[in-house]
């Protein structure tokens, strides 16, 4: 049975969420904002708050919660502001828990122990300026020299990439196959910021997401150890499309949160706000809107919260994750469009949050998965064209208590 009361467990980490959000997120976030810059004690702060590797287990150094607890914090940073989600979309989604799964404990002590305590921060390295939804359209290659591979190419859009110390990168090993865009050729490795030939540096001028750091990694004959292979040659395609379903579900929960901002903002302002001698609460128009966005949260909520109640369970969800973050970064994009609307010329301002809200939704219906992208995955599944092939490992079990 699927019960809407929370544990104990997720309700604390409910708890930790909103109170840094409202301790260290949103008292700076517009300073941040406006200046285009990431703030580093976010993450400094997230590590005390036990934020960064709390659905870890704890053999690694986590909390071992579940992947309810990991939706419910990702909205309460978002609804402070989609910066503070994608530290956890990025740290723990696309980086820490897919190499908990498929990296071997060598790795793992090495690569994901400092990680899940906050020591070190890791990202994810598949998009590049060439290939974005095509993944089998990167260029990156990683040819074997003797006991080393060594790199060449180039990661654009990486969040975190010039604050990370660790790097999961996706790369060609076959170049025949890369010829033939044969995905079997592709594979995965660990790597670090301290390997020679690695440069990153941030991308400016963005329309949202603007306190957060965003980047690129370049590459030229960095030489990875051949023990930092992810996995087996060849299952490079596989692993990343693993990372994309765990940092679409934090996005899902995130964009629920950015629907639950725009709700409230126009709630407080309508009540406020006075036109044709009466609140414009009153008004049908701005009622409509409102109620639009009390009725997304609310589906988007039950969306993601299903597929994190598969995940909890061991089952496959990349079918639920992917409608979750369809649907709630939609439906995010439209509260947000309202609720510029509903503020009128000073939603124009950021003397108001959501001309930020506005701004910050977009990215979510282009990043991990585009909207198109997903909408087309949802027909196939319907239609009966799509079927999920069972992997050879899972997801770390998690105590539901």
């Amino acid at each position: 049975m699927i019960s809407f009361e929370f544990t104990e467990s997720q309700i604390e980490v409910l708890r930790m969420a909103r109170e840094l959000a409202e301790r260290k997120i949103l008292p700076d976030i517009q300073k941040y904002d406006r200046e285009h810059k990431y703030n580093p004690q976010l993450m400094k702060d997230m590590a005390e708050a036990d934020l960064l590797g709390f659905c870890l287990p704890e053999q690694y150094g986590g909390l071992g919660m579940d992947y309810i607890s990991l939706g419910l914090a990702c909205e309460e940073l978002e609804y402070a502001d989609t910066s503070a989600r994608v530290i956890l979309s990025v740290h723990i989604g696309l980086y820490s828990l897919p190499v908990c799964t498929w990296a071997n404990e060598e790795q793992k002590e090495k690569y994901l122990n400092p990680c899940t305590v906050g020591d070190k921060i890791g990202t994810f390295g598949l998009t590049e300026p060439a290939a974005g939804s095509d993944a089998v359209g990167i260029r990156t290659t990683a040819v074997k020299k003797g006991d080393v591979y060594l790199l060449n190419g180039e990661k654009m859009w990486i969040s975190l990439a010039n604050v990370a110390d660790y790097f999961l990168i996706f790369a060609w090993t076959d170049q025949d196959k890369k010829k033939a865009r044969d995905h079997s050729g592709l594979s995965a490795f660990l790597v670090e910021r301290e390997f020679g030939g690695v440069s990153t540096g941030d991308i400016y001028g963005k329309l949202g997401v603007r306190a957060g750091s965003t980047g690129y990694i370049s590459m030229t004959d960095t030489p990875v150890p051949a023990k930092n292979l992810v996995g087996n040659e060849g299952e490079g395609f596989k692993i990343a499309m693993f990372c994309l379903d765990q940092g679409r579900y934090t996005v899902a929960a995130g964009s629920t949160g950015l629907i639950r901002a725009c709700r409230d903002a126009c709630v407080k302002y309508a009540r406020d706000r006075t036109t044709f001698q009466h609140p414009i609460a009153e008004h049908q128009l701005v009622k409509e809107m409102i109620a639009n966005m009390e009725a997304s949260y609310e589906y988007s909520r039950l969306l993601w919260m299903k597929a994190g109640w598969k995940k909890n369970s061991g089952e496959p969800s990349t079918r639920e994750t992917s409608l979750a973050k369809w649907i709630s970064c939609r439906e995010a994009e439209k509260a947000a469009a309202d609720a510029v609307q509903v503020h009128g010329a000073y939603g124009f301002s950021d003397e108001y949050p959501v001309e930020r809200y506005f701004r910050n939704a977009k990215g979510s219906s282009i990043y991990e998965g585009t909207r198109e992208i997903h909408t087309l995955l949802q027909a196939d599944y319907a239609l009966g064209f799509r079927e999920d092939k069972p992997l050879r490992v899972h997801l770390p079990v998690v105590d539901q208590g």
